[in-house]
């Protein structure tokens, strides 16, 4: 399995409705930039957001990832960006 499924797996794991998309914005598998859609994101601070994505992505922050940029929106706040 490459990274970008290997990632995108944990964060689904992590959460079951989530909507996530991936982009290797260096082209060297290290640097990713990712958005995140998930109802369980709703109520939760930025900082909450974004230690539960780290949470899900466990060692790989500490290994294969180098960089990481990311947003993480409920599907009301996606649904109002994107139309």
């Amino acid at each position: 399995m490459d990274l970008k499924d290997e990632m995108s797996n944990r964060i689904k794991a992590a959460f079951d409705d989530a909507e996530v998309h991936l982009a290797d914005y260096t082209g060297g598998g290290d640097h990713w930039e990712a958005t995140i859609v998930s109802a369980a994101f709703e109520g939760m601070s930025r900082l909450q957001k974004h230690r539960s994505v780290y949470a899900a992505l466990g060692e790989l922050m500490h290994g294969p990832i180098h960089a990481l940029t990311f947003r993480t929106l409920t599907p009301e706040q996606y649904e109002t960006e994107t139309s």
